[in-house]
């Protein structure tokens, strides 16, 4: 009776369908490796995206800085020097153009500090020239490079 039962369950001339253990792994495979590339894109997107966030912190920052400068013109190479604390914005104190420019120092090494990773400013002043020129450098480390942005402004009114 066990005979007749089986012959009951299969239809006389078909093969079994469906799908084999091989085949569900290969399928397995080609997913996987699919989604391993994914994965890399989103973290290569997510690693571009920090970087340029970091740039446009260092482009703005940068401009900033060449604000400054030229709102100050006659400070010279007193840019070129170690900052301060001044109070010359915040506390409303009248300021000579050294103790601004010290003031405008420090308060670029702070945003520079907070935006960036082991950010800094330095700036370059050229008398030499006509007119004479500041050069402004940006500069910020990331996992396996340091990068810098530099720009050269010529300062009228010196």
């Amino acid at each position: 009776m066990s005979a007749r039962m089986n012959n009951l369950h299969r239809v006389p001339g078909s093969k079994a369908g469906g799908f084999t253990l091989v085949e569900v792994l290969i399928a397995l495979v080609i997913m996987s490796v699919g989604m391993l590339g994914i994965a890399g894109l989103y973290v290569h997107s997510m690693q571009a995206g920090r970087t340029s966030m970091f740039r446009h912190h260092a482009v703005t920052l940068a401009g900033d800085v060449a604000d400054r400068i030229r709102a100050n013109p006659r400070a010279g190479a007193v840019y070129a020097l170690a900052g301060a604390n001044n109070n010359c914005i915040a506390a409303g104190i009248d300021c000579t153009a050294a103790e601004m420019a010290a003031n405008d120092i420090f308060l670029w090494d702070l945003q520079a500090t907070q935006t960036l990773p082991n950010g800094d400013v330095t700036v370059v002043f050229d008398n030499a020239v006509v007119p004479p020129t500041y050069q402004i450098t940006v500069s910020w480390t990331e996992p396996g490079e340091a990068l810098n942005y530099t720009v050269t402004i010529p300062v009228f009114g010196i």
